[in-house]
């Protein structure tokens, strides 16, 4: 056995904790509480997610709502989608400011985050199409840590100077995520290579579908990736990278390096990456069961997934299921009703059928399955989110990194309440130590 191997094996060894002592000393698995529910380590004003609601001593399951700074997610995206606008800047306004845009405001501050939009030439052609990597999330990683070399006030952690850098970031992330694809696609696929410059006259959707497309995009499609990015631009400080944003910045370091840190929590399999998961898992139902109307034929299937004898084998229906929302996921039902006029529009209705059965089922199939003390479930976000990237023919390889787009916007507005209002002291919580004591052996008396 070689040393690499010796140490891979001690350090497996090394590494188990029996179970039981996480009930014995009481800890939070995963900073969750018994019944699921999050360990309460903060208060914010910027984002609140529902999913239950008490009557009387009782918790009880409801509709899942989202808000943010107050405001119900329904009613702003009625608000924009009435007045026939996209969203997006109002929203990432919002949740920076506490307050929504007048016309004037809302004005000047997209034109203002347009002319942050563009990347100096020397950088896209040096870190992003001569600097290739093999994800695109630790390209965008790899580059906000770059501007950070590009910024004079890098180090000034002034609340003015750190909205500048937020708002310089939330500006380039599309632009930055649209050429880390070119350079991903021409190193990878062996394709042609064009760049098309930001148009100072779309909105961030549109000028982001137009930078991976062009021209060649629908109204629809627009709209439907501005309402993506405003439902998942902030989920509470709970979430994983949100909460990697406050513990990060919490230790006074710089925007850049917080925000990093970020995109490598947003990066992981269970956070940022389920709606990937879905696609696969649907691409092998569709496979699998020969008529996607049959639901005793469906139902079956998927409980054959959920005993892991189908799909990955993890026993996960992706897409169904949420820490937090029970009844429903409020951005999951906004987002439906905007998928199924899209599928109209491409042609898949037959699919969206497909993925309406089995938000029907899955639920009916969970409970048998778990049969007692089950979780009441619904679709959440992430499950009609890669099926609308689909159809508007959006590589999976951005998927995450659309999410990162979008959420960057939480984690600015999160990284200025935490520099401003928290105690201004460093989150650390505790480890017990389960290790036990040990001697110390001399050299000569240790064994092989």
């Amino acid at each position: 056995m070689n040393i690499l191997e010796k140490l891979d094996e001690l350090s497996i060894k090394s590494a188990g904790i029996d179970k039981e002592l996480f009930t014995r000393y009481s800890v939070k698995r995963g900073l969750r509480n018994q019944d699921g529910s999050g360990v309460l380590v903060g208060l914010t004003n910027i984002g609140d997610v529902v999913g239950y609601e008490k009557k009387g001593d009782q918790v009880i399951p409801a509709h899942g709502q989202l808000y943010y700074r107050g405001i119900s997610i329904n009613d702003i995206t009625r608000g924009f989608q009435k007045d026939g606008r996209h969203g997006f800047d109002e929203t990432v306004f919002l949740l920076l400011s506490g307050k929504l845009p007048n016309q004037n405001e809302l004005h000047n501050f997209s034109s203002y985050l347009v002319g942050l939009r563009d990347l100096p030439s020397y950088f896209t052609k040096n870190m992003i199409l001569s600097l290739r990597g093999k994800n695109i999330m630790n390209m965008l990683a790899r580059s906000v840590l770059v501007l950070y070399t590009m910024d004079e006030q890098a180090e000034d952690h002034s609340h003015m100077n750190v909205l500048q850098q937020s708002l310089n970031l939330i500006a380039k992330f599309p632009v930055i995520t649209a050429y880390s694809y070119f350079g991903f696609r021409h190193s990878y696929q062996r394709k042609s290579l064009i760049i098309r410059h930001p148009d100072p006259a779309l909105s961030t959707a549109e000028n982001f579908l137009y930078m991976l497309k062009g021209e060649n995009y629908s109204r629809l499609e627009a709209d439907i990736l501005d309402l993506n990015l405003v439902l998942h631009a902030e989920h509470g400080g709970g979430n994983n990278s949100s909460f990697t944003t406050r513990v990060v910045s919490s230790s006074g370091t710089d925007t850049y390096s917080a925000i990093a840190a970020a995109l490598g929590s947003l990066k992981g399999f269970l956070h940022g990456g389920a709606n990937i998961q879905v696609i696969e898992m649907m691409k092998d139902i569709k496979k699998n069961v020969k008529d996607w109307n049959d639901k005793k034929e469906l139902s079956e299937y998927l409980l054959k997934i959920l005993k892991g004898e189908a799909g990955d084998g993890s026993g996960k229906i992706y897409g169904i299921g949420h820490a937090i929302y029970t009844l429903s996921d409020p951005r999951a039902v906004l987002l439906k009703e905007k998928a199924r006029e899209l599928a109209e529009e491409k042609g898949r209705t037959d699919e969206f059928k497909l993925y309406e059965n089995i938000e029907e089922l899955a639920p009916e199939v969970f409970g048998k399955f778990k049969s007692e003390n089950s979780k009441t479930i619904a679709p959440n976000v992430d499950f009609y989110s890669g099926f609308v990237y689909k159809c508007i023919d959006i590589p999976k390889e951005i998927y995450t990194p659309i999410f990162a787009v979008s959420r960057i916007a939480g984690w600015c507005a999160h990284r200025l309440e935490e520099i401003t209002f928290s105690s201004k002291r460093i989150i650390r919580p505790a480890y017990k130590n389960v290790f036990g004591r040990a001697d110390y052996e001399p050299m000569e008396e240790r064994s092989e």
